[in-house]
């Protein structure tokens, strides 16, 4: 006898099970506020009498210990239930918002106490991410996981649109520690929506050999698909020229040429519209070759630094901020599919943390060093150059044949953490996530898969 459904979940798509929009929903609330503390952690820097070295060091403050944290955190979330260490790293990070907040409404922020609360906020993050990729895949079919990551990342664009529109206008007009206590705010409420996820559908875990182990092991995911470390590695150099640009540069443009915080979160929320557009389009159509198309739309996202290089007036700052948001979206969902398709559901906390820690590792860096090279090369030479640098480094990994060739697969997984009225009445069987026997045709990940397997 088939399962009463309410009235809600009937008018869910089939796809979009109990997990998924309380997964959505969370994301929602986090971007609400993460979008707008982001502007508004840069312009307290600004407010304290800090420079552009110091809008680094803060911006630095909070990536290293993401980068370090990372593998553990990926471990940790294929050992554990990953809800417990997503809602764990949301109250974390409400609390270092808090009293972020709290230090720059009283006005006696100081620049070693914003590193610290940073760090904080940077080391949720570490164990946060991984989790929720994980958490993320194991909530949709393969058949449906491109729309539905589609449809995920246009909720999550969505709100960081309005985040990054409010959280200017808001540190323009009441400060910036308001917003960061939106943005603690949104972390409380989003961890007790995180609280509520169901992890009953997900298979046990086999026993390991302890945390090392589990590591070497996603490690060997990892190397064993060139198509995966390439990009990674691609990223690892844009991500890193992104956040200088993003969490330094950007903010300086606008200082001194373009009239304060607002265009800057005007130029912000386009990208998010962008994104949201790109969202749009990903949800209707299935490039065949995932990995080429998506690698094609990496090379607009150098068109912001190039941008403030010149540097354009608020609208052309604009319009390139969208179009690149547009293009990488294409990228972000084809790479979530990717992964999603090829990697099995026990490694995939694993493999999410090594693509993060690759992509993350050169953000300390990179966001420490865009002082020093705007004092040494002068600030637009030194944003031609990021640009430049994003170029190449995606052309390259267009000369990895796995990059090119990797195909959609047409089968589905098994829906995790689902419950009796949003599951399928008859799932499709599930093939394995990479099967020697069947991929060659399919997917140029086939002999990475005879490697993992033997």
């Amino acid at each position: 006898m088939a399962s009463r459904r309410t009235p809600f979940a009937s008018r869910r798509p089939e796809w979009a099970g109990r997990n998924y929009v309380l997964l959505t929903a969370a994301t929602v609330v986090t971007n609400l506020g993460a979008h707008g503390a982001l502007i508004a952690t840069t312009w307290a820097v600004f407010e304290s009498g800090g420079s552009a070295g110091d809008v680094g060091l803060v911006a630095m403050a909070r990536f290293l210990p993401l980068v370090l944290f990372l593998l553990i955190g990926g471990a940790i979330a294929d050992r554990i239930p990953r809800h417990r260490v997503m809602v764990a790293a949301n109250a974390l990070n409400c609390v270092s918002q808090a009293l972020f907040a709290v230090l720059v409404l009283a006005g006696g922020a100081q620049i070693w106490q914003m590193m610290v609360l940073t760090a904080l906020c940077g080391t949720g993050q570490a164990f946060f991410n991984p989790a929720a990729e994980g958490m993320l895949m194991t909530s949709v079919t393969g058949e449906q996981a491109g729309r539905a990551f589609a449809v995920y990342r246009m909720a999550m664009h969505g709100a960081g649109i309005g985040g990054a529109a409010l959280g200017g206008a808001l540190v323009a007009f009441v400060g910036p520690g308001w917003v960061l206590a939106i943005d603690a705010l949104a972390f409380a409420v989003a961890g007790g929506l995180r609280a509520f996820l169901d992890v009953s559908g997900t298979p046990e875990r086999a026993p390991s050999g302890g945390l090392f182990a589990d590591l070497r092991e996603g490690w060997q995911e990892f190397v064993g698909r060139p198509w995966l470390w390439s990009i990674v590695a691609q990223f690892s150099v844009v991500v890193g020229l992104i956040g200088a640009v993003e969490a330094v540069f950007g903010p300086l443009v606008a200082r001194d040429e373009l009239g304060g915080a607002r265009p800057w979160g005007i130029a912000l929320a386009a990208y998010g519209v962008g994104t949201l557009v790109g969202a749009v389009l990903m949800a209707r159509w299935k490039p065949r070759r995932l990995l080429f198309v998506g690698t094609l739309c990496v090379f607009p996202i150098a068109l912001p630094s190039a941008a403030l290089a010149v540097p354009l007036d608020a609208v052309g700052l604009t319009a390139a901020m969208f179009i690149s948001g547009t293009a990488i979206e294409v990228f972000g969902v084809s790479w979530m599919t990717a992964l999603h398709q090829e990697i099995p559901e026990e490694k995939l906390s694993r493999v999410a943390a090594y693509d993060w820690f690759g992509s993350t590792a050169l953000l300390p860096l990179s966001t420490a060093l865009a002082g020093p090279a705007e004092s040494a090369f002068g600030r637009s030479e030194a944003l031609w150059g990021a640009a430049a640098l994003m170029v190449f480094v995606t052309a390259l990994v267009l000369l990895v044949p796995d990059v090119r060739n990797l195909t959609r697969r047409t089968h589905a997984k098994e829906i995790t953490g689902t419950t009796p009225e949003t599951a399928p009445a008859t799932a499709p069987a599930t093939a394995p996530a990479t099967a020697p026997a069947t991929a060659t045709a399919l997917s140029a990940d086939a002999e990475g898969a005879v490697r993992r397997d033997g």
